[in-house]
């Protein structure tokens, strides 16, 4: 049985999920789904130019890991550009920020020390 993912911190909070090939039907394209941790690892690695243990002291990860982690989602991204394929960005609930999560329906960041709450959005009500 394999080990349970360890907590990875992610500040990362894309605008769009979903990035398709222009000219080609949703239908007719294969997905790839880009994980959380993966999306961080290329705006740390790549974007902001963070060397990998610098990287991983952000994410609260070793080296090793967010190695294979930026390897894995660098991948995952030449093999849609190159196949033509989807990119879909995870969405799953909460994304952890430090101390806060981010609700998927009206988007407010909501710190989970300061409200005391473990569940929900104080602000649109959808639990999480």
């Amino acid at each position: 049985m394999p080990r349970p993912k360890k907590y990875r911190i992610i500040n990362c909070n894309p605008t769009s999920y979903y990035f398709k090939p222009r000219g080609i039907p949703v239908v007719d394209l294969e997905e790839i789904i880009l994980e959380q941790d993966e999306l961080e690892s290329l705006r740390l690695a790549d974007y902001l130019a963070y060397s990998h243990e610098k990287a991983a002291e952000q994410m609260k990860v070793s080296r090793a890991t967010f190695g294979r982690i930026v390897e894995k989602a660098r991948m995952k991204m030449v093999d849609a550009i190159i196949n033509g394929k989807a990119i879909k960005i995870s969405e799953e609930l909460p994304i952890q920020l430090k101390d806060a999560s981010v609700c998927r329906r009206c988007g407010m960041k909501i710190n989970l020390k300061q409200t005391g709450q473990q569940s929900g959005c104080p602000y649109c009500k959808k639990s999480t």
